[in-house]
């Protein structure tokens, strides 16, 4: 499978101009593992968790939205949640009508924040193949654009304006530690550093989509399981970002729902970020000494979202 080269380092640099002034620069925090009961390693959180909607989809919702025309009928999204909940704060803040199609596993805090921001909920189906089939019938009746929430060069592109910005402030990592879903989120990034740094995708074993694929040598039908499906649990990775996968992806590393839920609760316990299951992921690699560092290795771990209720106050 070929690479699409419009997903390029230069892509990203325009859309990261392009839609700078709706979305936050996210800030990286450093942490000491020895905090959370490991063995001491200062490691970065790239705390995209503070985004606006409460996940890193804001950015491929507005390249989208800022780059592309839009029909006077508006724009529709299938989503587990965070897509969702992102196309509809940007369509808001740009004046575009919205509907978004989610399952029924869709979380209530998910549900909520969508419909926060005045788009439309239908809510159906079981999983997300099932909002998605519904977003396509609804996209040839009423004449509305489809922003695709992973298998779509605008939104990889979007999402790979987070790429940009770890590397400029951590310029000198070894290792990032990206969860996956439908793929957006590690196909953009991966093409922003083209190998230059190491990749490696987090799964929860529920839902080991790209790892499945990468086994195959193809995008392949996986489980749709577990703690994190509203967000981590597409049928298959996308197409356009598995061959970037295949190039610089290290590898994948898959989570088990009590690793994840652990995770969550260190990151709340120790230094206050909330985190929802997928969110949550890639930190839970690092917790779980499932991705164990090299001595004096430079990590850096990617916290994407945020939209739960599931947060016990002292």
């Amino acid at each position: 499978m070929m690479i699409d080269t419009s997903v390029s380092q230069t892509r990203i640099r325009e859309a990261e101009a392009l839609i700078r002034p709706y979305i936050r620069r996210t800030p990286i925090l450093r942490v000491d593992m020895a905090d959370f009961g490991r063995a001491p390693l200062s490691v970065g959180l790239k705390l995209e968790c503070l985004q606006h909607s409460g996940s890193f989809k804001a950015r491929g919702a507005f390249t989208n939205l800022v780059g592309r025309a839009v029909p006077p009928a508006g724009v529709v999204a299938a989503s587990g949640g965070n897509h969702g909940a992102a196309v509809a704060y940007a369509a808001s803040r740009l004046g575009v009508p919205a509907t978004i199609f989610v399952p029924d596993v869709t979380s209530p805090a998910k549900a909520a924040r969508i419909r926060s921001y005045g788009a439309k909920l239908v809510v159906g189906g079981e999983r997300y193949a099932d909002a998605l089939s519904a977003s396509e019938m609804f996209v040839k009746e009423a004449g509305v654009r489809a922003i695709h929430a992973y298998d779509q060069t605008e939104t990889l592109i979007g999402q790979g304006t987070i790429g940009l910005e770890i590397e400029q402030d951590l310029p000198d990592i070894d290792t990032l530690l990206v969860a996956v879903g439908g793929g957006g989120l590690i196909g953009g990034i991966a093409a922003w550093f083209a190998g230059r740094t190491r990749v490696i995708a987090v799964e929860p074993e529920g839902s080991p989509t790209l790892h499945m694929a990468l086994d195959a040598g193809r995008p392949v039908d996986a489980p749709a399981e577990g703690i994190a499906a509203d967000s981590l649990a597409p049928k298959r990775v996308g197409a356009l970002m598995f061959p970037i996968a295949q190039a610089y992806v290290e590898r994948s590393i898959l989570v088990g729902d009590d690793e994840i839920k652990q995770a969550q609760a260190a990151l709340w316990d120790t230094i206050r970020i909330v985190a929802e299951p997928g969110g949550a992921a890639a930190f839970a690699a690092l917790l779980s000494g499932k991705y164990t560092p090299e001595p004096g290795e430079k990590v850096c771990v990617l916290i994407c979202g945020a939209n739960t209720t599931a947060v016990h106050f002292d």
